[in-house]
């Protein structure tokens, strides 16, 4: 496993980070314990989970299996979340310094540990003051409750707020991103990736097979069915079938993505993370595997080195397609100009 530093700090992690978004649902403790005991035995240091997955079962059974594997554990990095509603309470939700607050606390005690490596805000909350959430994590810092923090889900504007407010006020600064990004979804890298470039954090990417798209199991106009997350339900948020299936674009990068995936004699999941592991700012990339088999499969891509003629076909066939202005080549030609002048 390659070893990356963890954004712009010193705690090293690895290249690939287990996620826990199955465990306590797709996965009982039994199964969840299983891949964790895999994904260590292969060398992986590195746990993403949340307070909302499965309310809060994710990080008990994290938990459990920590208080049991104490060898482990000292090597482990956690990483987990707060923002969305652990109640039904208007102060269950959001980024409030109450929230957090009590969401920190309770994560800490499911996890059964005494402070968490990495705290993500999970998502932008708009009625919160940012000064108020930075404040806090601030203070989490300071008291030995967290060593890091981070986002998820957040925008350019919001990331370089955030950033500069931290900078300007003396506080700790947001050290990752957890965003979607994949051959399939690439629009994060229009402003998104140079806000976190600009800002010296690093990336964390979720989904970085589009849901098991890139991994060949759906087919072009067949309906899934079967033990696969579209299978169970095809109209599954972003990553629905209907829509996917109707852009031509999804069918050349698959068709790329599995060419070189028999060229080489690897899968096309192999192909799919190799490629995203491999792009700029990106510390680690988070693996939602169901199972040991899916997880040994995606592990093995840590030993796989796309060639240079292979990333420019599979830059080229997913490239992102904004209209001319402000992401497009107009726009993009109005912010740069020539080292010798001119038009």
């Amino acid at each position: 496993m390659d070893y990356r530093k963890l954004g712009p700090s010193g705690t090293i992690v690895t290249a690939y980070c287990l996620g826990t978004m199955t465990f306590g649902a797709e996965a009982d403790e039994a199964a969840s314990h299983r891949l964790l005991d895999d994904y260590f035995a292969w060398g992986g240091n590195f746990i993403d989970t949340a307070d909302v997955y499965s309310a809060g079962k994710s990080e008990e059974i994290i938990g459990h299996w920590l208080k049991a594997r104490p060898t482990e554990a000292k090597q482990a990095v956690i990483a987990t979340k707060g923002r969305f509603p652990m109640g039904s309470g208007p102060n269950d939700i959001g980024l409030s310094r109450k929230h957090l607050h009590q969401a920190l606390d309770d994560s800490l005690h499911r996890l059964g540990v005494e402070h968490i490596d990495l705290y993500q805000m999970h998502a932008w909350d708009a009625l919160t003051p940012i000064e108020e959430t930075l404040r806090f994590l601030d203070d989490a810092v300071s008291a030995g409750k967290i060593s890091y923090y981070g986002f998820s889900n957040y925008v350019g504007w919001h990331i370089a707020k955030a950033s500069e407010i931290a900078k300007a006020r003396g506080y700790t600064r947001p050290v990752t991103l957890q965003p979607q990004y994949n051959l399939l979804m690439r629009d994060i890298e229009l402003e998104i990736v140079a806000a976190c470039q600009d800002a010296s954090m690093g990336l964390l990417p979720w989904s970085p097979l589009g849901g098991g798209w890139l991994t060949g199991k759906y087919k072009r106009d067949e309906i899934p069915i079967g033990a696969t997350r579209l299978g169970e339900n095809p109209t599954r948020g972003g990553e629905a079938f209907e829509a996917r299936n109707a852009q031509d674009r999804t069918w050349a990068i698959i068709g790329a993505v599995e060419d070189i995936a028999r060229a080489r004699g690897v899968s096309m999941a192999q192909v799919a993370l190799a490629w995203t592991a491999a792009r700029p700012a990106v510390t680690s990339v988070i693996l939602g595997a169901r199972n040991p088999e899916q997880l040994a499969d995606n592990l093995s891509a840590a030993s796989l080195v796309l060639s240079i003629e292979e990333t420019a076909r599979l830059d080229e066939v997913s490239a992102p397609t904004p209209g001319q202005y402000p992401y497009g080549e107009h726009g993009i030609n109005q912010r740069h100009r020539k080292m010798e002048g001119g038009r």
